[in-house]
Formats: structure tokens, sequence, C-alpha cells
């Protein structure tokens, strides 16, 4: 395990350290999981929120260099800081030893996906005794966070998902099948009303609303990249800080806001 001391940059006072540290577990029969773990100041934590990446999940933190790149790309990783400055512990999920392109559809649904995740949430759980474990997906990355939270049932407090991937792209299912109503702990949307991705539409989050809590979010900064790419609606640009306190908010039990305008 190696610890990395790393000056806060997004939306966080400046020269505040934040201890970040890559943990590597075994897992399947020969198999690793990684993942990087940001810690409140202090070493403890109110809650704990494991993140899943939306694209392949890859995020490559065996690689010095590409570790320069969390804070410039998708919105969970970028927003990592956030969380710690709220109270709670990010733990980053590689994609595992085994998905050296990184995970598709059908591996983040499967059973392999889940046992490593639930090996990373026992971990977490011996690092901060009787802090709660949510699962937190943003796009891509909700497909693991849902089906894990189905899967791992009790082992975790609740699941989070950020601009869902509500349909199919061609062969790739998405989270068209799903049954959120399958995951047995709470369950929290959050979704941008001019989300442009034509696979993460807010309508269908609408259409959730009268069985689970969503978080409506609206304005942010002008779109640097496509619109289903994370520097866009689709990926809470300039709303980061406002929709990570609505989150922290719900795991931690506290008032939060069902729109962020």
């Amino acid at each position: 395990m190696r610890r990395l001391f790393l000056a806060v940059a997004m939306c966080l006072p400046v020269g505040e350290p934040f201890a970040e540290d890559i943990v590597t577990l075994p897992t399947r029969g020969g198999i690793t999981q990684s993942y990087l773990l940001t810690t409140p100041e202090g070493g403890k934590a109110q809650a704990v929120a494991v993140l899943f990446a939306g694209g392949t999940g890859r995020v490559d933190l065996e690689r010095e260099t590409a570790r320069a790149t969390l804070d410039r790309g998708n919105f969970l990783l970028r927003a990592r800081r956030i969380f710690a400055q709220k109270g709670v512990a990010a733990a980053v999920m590689d994609a595992p030893s085994d998905e050296t392109a990184g995970m598709s559809d059908e591996f983040r649904l499967g059973r392999s996906h889940a046992e490593d995740i639930s090996k990373v949430v026992a971990n977490l759980k011996s690092r901060f005794p009787g802090s709660p474990v949510f699962l937190v997906g943003t796009s891509r990355g909700t497909i693991s966070a849902a089906s894990a939270g189905k899967q791992l049932g009790p082992a975790v407090d609740g699941v989070v998902l950020t601009a869902t991937l509500f349909l199919a792209a061609g062969r790739r299912p998405g989270l068209s099948g799903f049954d959120f109503g399958t995951i047995p702990s709470p369950v929290l949307f959050v979704h941008h009303v001019d989300d442009g991705c034509a696979y993460t539409p807010y309508s269908s989050a609408r259409q959730l609303a009268a069985r689970f809590p969503v978080v409506a979010v609206s304005g942010g900064g002008p779109a640097q990249s496509k619109p289903c790419e994370a520097m866009s609606a689709h990926g809470f640009l300039g709303k980061e800080a406002e929709v990570v306190d609505a989150i922290s908010n719900w795991m931690l039990k506290r008032p939060y806001p069902r729109e962020i305008n």
C-alpha cells in the first residue's frame, strides 16, 4: 500500500491535506482489485462512498501518470475530495486485474464483479468500523453500483445512482432490464435535467420519483465535452460541490434538496 499526500484542488481550501492511498486486494483466485482511498482530515469518516466511474471503469491507478487525469475527467473521480471534505471517505474503484481492457456491461452486472466489490466493502468496514458504506455510480458506473447493491444486500447501507444509464446502447444493455426495486437498501437517484446523453434521459429518472427519492439538478457551467462525456451536464459540470453535498447529506440522514438550481 502506497500513501500519497496531495494538496486539495477543486472546491477545497488550498493547502489543506488529504491522505490518498492506493489499496490492492486479492479477490478471485489470483485476481486483484485496486481502489484509491481519499480519507477525511483526521482519518475518521462518518460514512464511506465506493465510487464507480463511467466508461470502461478503468482508472489505471498503477500508472503514475494516470493519477494526474483523475481531477479532469469523470464526475465522481474529480469530486472525490469534496466527499472527504464532507466527512465521507471516498474509494475510487479501478477495473480488476483480469479486465485489462476495462469492464463490459455484462461484467459489471455479473457475480465476479460483485465478489470483487464485496472484498473492497469488507476492507473498508475494517478501516472505518461502524461507518455506513454506500455504492455510488455515475453513467456506466451505475451498472456496477445497482447490480452490486442488489447482490450484496445488507452488506451495504445504500446505493446512489447519478446520470443513470437507463437505456441500452446497441448490444450493451446498460440498466435497461434492471428492476431497481430489487435493491434491498435505500436508493437515491441524482440526475441533471439537461443531461444530453441519449442513454441517460432525465425523463427516465423523473418516472421513478414516485418510488425513489430523486434529486433534479439544473444549471452549471457550459459544456466542455460531448453530451455523453463527463465535462457537460451529464457530469454535473459546475455543480459538483452542490451535488456531493446533497448526496453526503442523504447518506448521513440529514435534510437534502430535491432540486439543485
